[in-house]
């Protein structure tokens, strides 16, 4: 029997609720799960600091440092 009170579960309500969930909204969520950091920005060396302009469909761990080569990292 409802009680109408507005306690039944979450999206059935008088207030009109279509969903009671978290969604992602853009949050970055990238494939397999991961989160991605966007086309834009910088990879960095964690060695020596050297920044180099990061490439569209290139992991930054995947490159080594032009000064030190050391593998790259991603500026956050």
């Amino acid at each position: 029997m409802p009680r109408g009170d507005g306690t039944g579960p979450t999206g059935k309500g008088p207030r009109g609720g279509g969903g009671g969930g978290v969604g992602q909204g853009g949050q970055g969520r990238g494939r397999m799960g991961g989160y991605a950091a966007g086309p834009d920005g910088n990879c960095i060396c964690p060695a020596c600091g050297k920044k180099v302009e990061h490439q569209r469909g290139v992991a930054c761990n995947t490159l080594k440092c032009p000064e030190c080569k050391a593998e790259m990292t991603r500026e956050v």
